[in-house]
């Protein structure tokens, strides 16, 4: 007892502290059994996803659907007995409550239709909705209840409908929501319920932004999301440098921007004033040959009149040009990005309309340079500084911005572990003969997990140093850096060749060259060995977004002997074409592991009107057959357990007289 007894003692300053929460033993012990039935509950489903670029309307849907799991439950609940069509229905209701239930009610012809409809509805999704809460306490899901209704909704999940004591009971509160109007406010409200309780945790896997048209739809359902976490990708790297105030990251955006001619949702969503800018390109490049400039547009989103698009490629060039001469400057002042040769507008001969990369010489596409000085080809004319100054105080000042961008820092980083899973969005740099690839920074030599959080520490120095300082401008470029230098884990590509693709017609030079990892990821020793760098045991998962699986030219985005997951297919319709699907996205249940594959989505009305859904394929990844992982086997149940020993040593603590019961009113067993 002495070794027992003796640890008690030397942690009694901590056991005092806690003592205040639990005043007696019967307190304690009634909170270790509370914690020690929470243990053997299946552990809470997580969902993954990657990839989203901007396409809002898709990811609503694999979230509301949570990729195919609440169909799952609604096909459990209901059973084959049950029409299809009808489940179907049923399903798209929980996902989309308040567009579908008008269309319902709708082809009832009576009120005692209407009436019958609503209690069978009604039934049917308290059931649906005690199957979901059934793997959650009591205490968890009451915590998740509307205020409004939620005694009533408390009361129905756990009714007993055989207990005959009750029958009146229930019928009458089911009876009384229909007379009382309430029953489509009660209907959405366990709608959103089933949704909340079907899935604990989110992961997104980076690049929100970029291409489609409304990030900022996804970033504000995420901020409301009960549980997320999220992985930088390159295209939100440089997002965070533009809010940062970062001029280089802000004339980035914007250039991907107007290349997806999505310049609207800056304006629009974000604020971002671009009058400036359209007045300068025009008074430079209005009167040009654009057609090497003109946005990528879908035609599903149009009709795109001519002059709109001449304001979108005039403003494109206009922006490209201030761009690269920035480039040039955060080049210069950082040698160890090793980016040297990548400074174009000094590597142009004006006068010969060539440009030479490397020891090659190539032609120009367009020789149009009215505000280079070719003297000084990176130096900003009067016009430009102006225009950048009222871009980046735009982007400095836009709330909304700001606000999305404190939220990816406080929630995200570059790679998170959790319950056995290795997040990142791109790579861990490695070399050709699969060693981690070091490099040097700031005079400090890094390679894997110490690499990565390198990036993530200096990163963040670019939006929470002192404004004006040296720390403050060396993460701001940095966060530039990750968007598209070699050795980004965000990027994993030899070079971002943007000038290359629009000036240069000779389609080798257009090549990005994978990092060494795009090879080795298929092999399952350097799997483990990325594992165990991150302090992982080897059958352990890397979850990897950021380049897109051609699925349809036969690739597989399970990797490395099903060690490695990428579950990037192509959310951006830009990609549909060249994977041949829209996007893979993961779930990790207390049953296994599960790959689900996704059907390019039309529009959210017609998921509505047709009950039409995208999911396409399930691939178990991770099959557990008859044993269900436990909470006391993940992340989650290590925690609890050392809460649990810790109030054993309080018990003792009691017992043994060393801390005094204080017994209250409420802290009777």
């Amino acid at each position: 007892m002495d070794g027992p007894i003796a640890e008690v003692k030397s942690n009694l300053k901590y056991l005092r502290l806690l003592a205040r929460d639990f005043p007696t033993q019967a307190a304690a012990a009634s909170e270790v059994i509370r914690l020690e039935a929470t243990l053997k509950l299946p552990k809470g489903t997580e969902h993954y996803i990657s990839d989203l670029h901007g396409e809002d309307e898709a990811f609503i849907h694999i979230l509301n659907s949570a990729s195919g799991v609440i169909r799952e439950k609604v096909d459990t609940v209901l059973g084959d007995s049950v029409p299809a069509e009808t489940r179907a229905e049923l399903s798209t209701l929980i996902y989309y409550p308040t567009q579908k239930l008008p269309l319902l009610k709708a082809r009832c012809k009576s009120r005692t239709e209407l009436e019958n409809w609503y209690q069978g509805t009604l039934l049917q999704l308290i059931d649906v909705c005690r199957l979901v809460s059934s793997k959650h306490t009591r205490e968890y899901v009451r915590n998740c209840l509307p205020q409004s209704c939620g005694h009533i909704i408390d009361e129905l999940l756990h009714a007993h409908f055989e207990d005959h004591n009750k029958t009146l009971y229930y019928g009458q509160i089911v009876g009384s929501l229909i007379a009382n109007e309430q029953a489509d406010t009660f209907i959405i409200r366990l709608c959103q319920l089933i949704k909340r309780l079907s899935v604990d945790k989110l992961h997104i896997i980076g690049d929100l932004f970029d291409r489609g048209p409304r990030p900022d739809l996804i970033l504000d359902r995420l901020m409301r999301h009960h549980n997320v976490d999220f992985q930088w990708g390159n295209h939100d790297a440089v997002w965070m440098g533009a809010a940062a105030g970062s001029p280089v990251c802000c004339c980035t955006v914007l250039k991907t921007t107007l290349a997806y001619h999505n310049h609207g949702m800056l304006e629009d969503f974000y604020g971002i004033n671009l009058r400036h800018l359209l007045r300068m390109a025009e008074q430079y490049y209005g009167e040009e040959d654009l057609s090497l400039w003109m946005p990528h547009t879908d035609e599903s989103r149009g009709p795109y009149t001519p002059g709109m698009l001449h304001r979108c490629a005039v403003m494109h060039k206009a922006i490209t040009i201030i761009m690269l001469k920035l480039e040039c400057a955060v080049i210069d002042r950082n040698p160890d990005f090793k980016m040297q040769g990548r400074d174009f507008l000094r590597r142009i001969d004006y006068s010969a309309g060539t440009v030479t990369i490397g020891r090659e010489v190539y032609p120009l596409r367009d020789t149009s340079f009215p505000t280079v000085d070719s003297a000084h080809p990176a130096m900003l004319n009067p016009d430009e500084e102006f225009v950048l100054k009222k871009l980046v105080a735009s982007f400095r000042h836009s709330e909304k911005l700001q606000r999305h961008v404190q939220f990816l820092y406080a929630k995200g980083g570059v790679y998170h572990i959790e319950n056995g899973c290795l997040l990142f969005h791109g790579v861990v740099p490695m070399t050709e003969d699969g060693r981690f690839a070091a490099e040097t920074f700031e005079e400090e030599t890094l390679s894997g997990r110490a690499l990565l959080d390198y990036c993530d520490r200096r990163a963040r120095r670019g939006y929470f140093a002192p404004e004006g300082s040296a720390q403050r401008q060396s993460g701001e470029d940095f966060l530039w850096y990750l968007w598209c230098g070699k050795l980004s884990p965000l990027f994993g590509r030899s070079a971002m060749t943007t000038f290359e693709r629009i000036y240069i017609a000779d389609e080798s030079t257009h090549k990005e060259i994978k990092d060494p990892y795009y090879t080795w990821y298929n092999d399952e020793e350097a799997c483990r060995r990325i594992l165990a760098e991150f302090g992982l045991p080897g059958h352990c998962h890397i979850v990897n977004g950021h380049v897109p699986v051609r699925e349809k030219a036969g690739e597989s985005p399970i990797k490395g002997g099903g060690r490695l997951l990428v579950i990037d297919g192509g959310f951006c319709r830009a990609y549909h074409e060249k994977t041949g699907i829209a996007g893979y996205t993961l779930v990790y249940s207390s049953h296994g592991m599960s790959l689900r594959t996704h059907q390019p989505f039309e529009s959210t009305q017609k998921a509505v009107l047709e009950n039409v859904d995208i999911l396409s394929r399930v691939d178990v990844v991770d099959d557990l057959h008859t044993d269900r992982v436990l909470v006391e086997n993940t992340d989650e149940g290590t925690a609890l357990r050392t809460q649990v020993n810790d109030l054993h040593e309080l018990i003792s603590a009691y017992r043994l007289g060393l801390i005094k019961e204080h017994p209250t009113d409420d802290a009777i067993w």
